[in-house]
């Protein structure tokens, strides 16, 4: 059913749900948009709509063909919207979730594509804070790129810090503390230091964005899994762990991304070209033949579409947590989350250690019904070979003692003896 958004804007279908809004298909004075209606309880929020307008300037003036751009906004009643391209494919989750992993040739030219949006972004003062497969769009009318890959758009600049920016400061009604630093974003892409509380340089983009590029290319991220104070602190305590079969040029670019110090890390500028001088050397390669870690969190993974209440089962072991407390995990997992900074006594996981090995293709994971019986298997094998070799040790005992009783006028030990002299 088709609605008014403002007096330029029809929305007619609904192209997707998230935590923070519902995205329509639209039409405006130019042709066909995308329209981000946030919820009505954002849209209530005064302060939150005054932050929306005092950032118009800078949500409208990133122009780029790697960023979706945001064309209007939109304050109209209860609806705040953003009303953006419209991109015609899919979000870079929705591949990930179909094919698990990507080629690295195909995955490399779509985390460059998505540099190439940072560089820009970076270039006007602006850090996106939320880079991850759910904000990359593919244009699937767009030319095919290198490993077949569709030209990669970067999307929702500045939402999350616009949703999740603390309130004004100072005492609430009636005095009392003030609200501890709160952590935005989704915790499986998050820099080590926005964990420990320091303000959100362009590096944490970066940061995010070899961690999507780990996770095309091993089908799971360096640092995920289990509850999102976990992840949190692996993001600070754990080095990464290499994934066999690539490039040790690409393996040493990924690591210099994760390094845990922001100045360590390359600039968007530089990471799109140094990851476009190694397309050559990746182009055929297939995908990487790597499973999940040893030690990951939950039971065997399942295909969502043939058993839908597992979903937010298998979001939440990615680490992703709703926008809201309290509410369910979207189907899309367009999700981050606000938490407090962990004090270090929470952060500290002992010496610094290094992630968990992914396990063998194929091999079962750690606390899972198909590892328990292999385990199980495992154990019955080794009681009955010990029983069959028991009974073999009663057996042989058995036949020598009767051998030794089968004449019984030889003296005992005569068999070991010489001749009796004449």
């Amino acid at each position: 059913m088709a609605r008014k958004i403002g007096s330029r804007y029809t929305a007619h279908q609904i192209l997707g749900r998230g935590s923070a809004g519902t995205v329509w298909l639209g039409e405006g004075p130019d042709g066909p948009v995308a329209v981000k209606l946030l919820r009505e309880d954002l849209a209530s929020d005064q302060e939150l709509v005054g932050r929306f307008v005092q950032e118009r300037s800078a949500l409208l003036g990133l122009e780029h063909p790697r960023i979706v751009s945001v064309r209007d906004l939109v304050v109209d009643g209860d609806d705040l919207a953003l009303v953006m391209d419209l991109v015609r494919g899919t979000d870079l989750r929705t591949r990930l979730d179909r094919e698990r992993r990507l080629a690295p040739e195909a995955a490399v030219a779509i985390v460059a594509d998505i540099a190439d949006a940072l560089a820009v972004a970076h270039a006007a003062g602006v850090v996106h804070r939320d880079v991850k497969p759910e904000n990359v769009l593919l244009d699937m009318q767009g030319p095919i790129g290198p490993g077949g890959s569709h030209p990669a758009l970067l999307t929702d600049f500045g939402v999350a810090k616009l949703i999740d920016s603390p309130r004004r400061p100072g005492p609430p009604p009636g005095g009392g503390r003030l609200a501890p630093t709160r952590i935005i974003g989704t915790p499986d892409y998050l820099a080590p230091e926005i964990i420990e509380g320091l303000p959100p340089r362009a590096a944490v983009d970066i940061y995010a964005l070899a961690t999507v590029l780990y996770e095309l290319l091993a089908g799971f991220t360096p640092f995920g899994g289990g509850h999102p104070g976990a992840v949190l602190r692996r993001h600070v305590t754990e080095t990464v762990v290499p994934l066999p079969g690539i490039p040790e040029e690409l393996w040493q670019l990924l690591v210099q991304c994760l390094a845990k110090a922001p100045a360590s890390r390359l600039r968007a500028s530089e990471l799109s070209t140094r990851l476009r001088e190694l397309l050559p050397l990746l182009a055929g390669m297939p995908p990487l033949d790597v499973d999940e870690p040893e030690g990951a969190e939950g039971a065997e993974p399942v295909h969502e579409e043939s058993c839908p209440a597992t979903s937010q089962e298998n979001a939440r072991r990615r680490g992703a947590v709703p926008l809201v407390p309290g509410t369910a995990t979207d189907s899309n997992r367009d999700t981050h989350t606000s938490m407090r900074v962990p004090g270090p006594d929470e952060l500290a996981g002992g010496a610094l250690g290094t992630a968990r090995v992914p396990r063998p293709a194929g091999a079962p994971r750690p606390g899972s019904a198909r590892h328990r019986a292999e385990a199980a298997r495992r154990r019955r094998l080794l009681l009955t070979t010990a029983a069959v070799a028991l009974a073999a040790a009663i057996g042989v005992g058995g036949y020598l003692a009767a051998s030794s009783d089968e004449d019984p006028q030889r003296p005992p030990d005569s068999r070991n003896s010489a001749p009796a002299a004449p």
